[in-house]
């Protein structure tokens, strides 16, 4: 299937409904289910386009292409390279939200404002990152803070990439009325 163009994601992105929906993802991992819940308080923007992107099928198929022990698993790379994105970018909205265990936030170049698809979870407090990264959520249980430190664990090479690939085989989204 392919991937939706960026005018076709940014559309989408603006149609997700955060006055009437909590909206909640899993990432069906190669290691294990990982749900992640929203701050959409914190940072509608980073929801809104995560949202749109799960919900096109973009992060299908993809994988953690970088995984830094004790840091960051860091996905959301069309390409799984570390290079790639949506196609646009979209605008930071730092907040108060500490980096810690599970926290879901989107990586960037040394731009602030370009962010676009790829985003990280932390495996350990990292408060260098606090108001210089957008966190926008967080894993929504044990079992899948867990997952994403088993990840966090795995064996890698050069460039801080996995020996062996984990995938991120489908996401799926939820939402419920507020």
């Amino acid at each position: 299937m392919p991937k939706p163009s960026a005018a076709e994601l940014q559309k989408a992105a603006k149609a997700v409904d955060l006055d009437h929906f909590d909206y909640e993802v899993t990432l069906d991992t190669s290691a294990g289910p990982i749900r992640l819940a929203f701050d959409a308080e914190s940072a509608p923007g980073h929801v809104r386009n995560m949202v749109a992107l799960a919900e096109s099928g973009f992060y299908d198929g993809g994988c953690f292409h970088r995984i830094i022990k004790g840091f960051m698993i860091q996905g959301g790379c069309p390409q799984g390279t570390g290079t790639g994105g949506p196609g646009y970018t979209i605008p930071a909205e730092f907040n108060r939200t500490p980096h810690e265990p599970g926290v879901l936030s989107m990586a960037r170049t040394s731009d602030p404002n370009s962010a676009g698809s790829q985003f990280f979870l932390c495996l350990e407090k990292v408060p260098h990152l606090d108001r210089q990264y957008t966190a926008f959520g967080r894993t929504a249980d044990q079992a899948s803070l867990d997952v994403v430190k088993a990840i966090g664990a795995v064996r890698t090479g050069a460039q801080d990439r996995p020996v062996e690939p984990v995938v991120i085989k489908k996401v799926t989204v939820s939402k419920k009325p507020k």
